[in-house]
């Protein structure tokens, strides 16, 4: 299982579909109103993402890729405060389509407790007119070359027709890149020309007639969708079954699905879209890039409404996917390499990152304390610790109680922990500098100048903070008593 990622920062994905407004409300429901047997909703706040195919622009945009996303939105005020969501620096470029004629899409999810209650839609899902889908096919022509990869985000609401699909398959045929569709419609040879093709099982069982229960009938399914479609590939998405991927040379792949907690599918169709596209725009096999896109799919469920996965998030994931059979505890404890590698992608995605260190023998309140203060000073937190030759030398002959790698999965256990590092020199002044920390933590018994690595810090505008000792708790005052027992 693949566990490092491409460089995504150099894929331009073009992305052509139908955009919408995601508008979520949120409240409590307390109350039957007396006027009919409805809830009634207290509203408490608002959220307002770009959706549909812009949405797909959003996740290609947090796992680092560029995307310039090609759609249409009506002459009203929907659609100039979707304009403004949409456009993010030079992560997403907007290049939309204005039609008087039509109102901007808009979907409005009422959620209380976590519970959807109802969905309102603003729409007019005619197929758009010529005038706009000679828009839409100039702005492909004139893009095509600058961009590695083509998804068609296809939501059945008019932008898609047989002519702009047709038009920017053979465009992107022409120009070498490949095309990934996420389609909605029984007729998928509408989609003739792509490179792959990722309908739900709903969505190939109105295809090919097949329904989907198994890994067999999903790869039938596939295949037979695939030869109707006359595509390159099929991946059929299944839910918490997992996916199942058919290739034209008869290769099946069957992935089993990653999701630990099944929050909210919403947008879920998205991030494996664009997850595809931005593997295949780095030069990854497909089946690879399913397998990343498979990781994307289960991170991004576990989150509400319309959401998206970082790079972050994704290579955690690939790291844990990779190791499993391993405790969860386990899955902290990381090389020094790694975790530099860890701290730089954390960067990346605007997070401070916290450091601190210890031998953490025999832990005791005070080393909880001062784990659950460095957390709170940073988003992310790295813990060192001293490796069993350097806890002798600096603890003497009969130090430490507990191996490294004990003590280690001891820490790696706290959920305020995001990594665990064993390095056996002295002082971690080395594994500072390497990972070169936002935060250094240390407790109150030594002055700033006195904490290992705070001139690192300090050259980089860091900052080194104290933490208050709890007073009387430490793994010597421990085994002393426990000697005094003992006698």
């Amino acid at each position: 299982m693949l566990s490092e990622l491409p460089a995504f920062e150099r894929v331009r994905v073009l992305c052509i579909g139908d955009i919408m407004l995601d508008r979520f409300i949120f409240g409590d429901v307390k109350r039957i109103s007396p006027e009919s047997p409805v809830p009634i909703i207290q509203m408490t706040r608002t959220s307002n993402v770009p959706g549909g195919a812009a949405n797909v622009a959003r996740n290609v945009a947090a796992l680092g890729g560029r995307c310039t996303i090609i759609g249409v939105v009506g002459d009203d005020p929907t659609g100039r405060e979707l304009a403004g969501l949409i456009e993010d620096g030079a992560s997403v470029i907007p290049e939309l389509v204005i039609d008087a004629s039509r109102p901007t899409i808009e979907k409005i999810r009422f959620v209380a407790q976590g519970h959807h209650l109802l969905r309102a839609d603003r729409e007019n899902a005619v197929a758009i007119a010529h005038g706009a889908e000679d828009a839409i096919l100039a702005h492909v022509a004139a893009l095509i070359a600058d961009h590695d990869v083509v998804v068609l985000s296809d939501y059945a609401k008019g932008v898609l027709t047989d002519r702009v699909i047709g038009g920017t398959i053979a465009s992107a045929r022409a120009a070498g890149v490949p095309v990934v569709v996420d389609p909605k419609s029984r007729t998928l040879v509408r989609y003739a020309g792509a490179t792959v093709l990722t309908p739900n099982a709903k969505e190939v069982f109105e295809a090919t007639g097949i329904e989907v229960r198994d890994d067999a009938s999903a790869a039938a399914a596939a295949r037979d969708a695939m030869i109707a479609a006359d595509v390159g590939a099929m991946l059929v998405t299944r839910s918490e079954a997992g996916m199942t991927l058919v290739e034209s040379d008869g290769a099946v792949t069957h992935l089993g699905a990653s999701a630990r907690e099944v929050f909210d599918v919403v947008g879920a169709g998205d991030t494996v879209v664009a997850t595809i596209a931005l593997c295949l725009g780095a030069g990854m096999a497909l089946p690879a890039a399913t397998g990343v896109a498979n990781a994307a799919a289960g991170i991004v469920v576990g989150k509400q409404g319309t959401a998206t996965v970082n790079r972050s998030e994704l290579g955690d994931e690939l790291v844990r996917m990779s190791r499993v059979g391993l405790s969860s505890s386990e899955l902290k404890l990381v090389s020094a390499e790694r975790a530099v590698t860890m701290r730089r992608q954390w960067e990346r995605d605007g997070l401070t990152v916290g450091f601190t260190n210890g031998c953490f023998d025999i832990l005791h309140v005070g080393h909880v304390r001062i784990l659950e203060f460095a957390r709170a000073q940073c988003d992310r937190l790295i813990v060192g610790i001293n490796s069993d030759a350097s806890t002798k030398r600096l603890k003497g002959p009969s130090r430490p109680i507990n191996t490294e790698d004990d003590r280690a999965q001891v820490i790696g256990a706290f959920g305020f922990v995001d990594a665990a590092v064993v390095f056996d020199e002295d002082t971690p002044y080395d594994l500072i500098a390497a990972l070169d920390p936002d935060v250094l933590v240390k407790g109150s018994d030594y002055t700033v100048e006195q904490v290992v690595g705070h001139d690192i810090l300090e050259r980089r505008g860091g900052k080194v903070v104290l933490f208050d000792l709890v007073p009387g708790r430490s793994t010597s005052n421990i085994i002393a008593r426990s000697r005094e027992n003992a006698s």
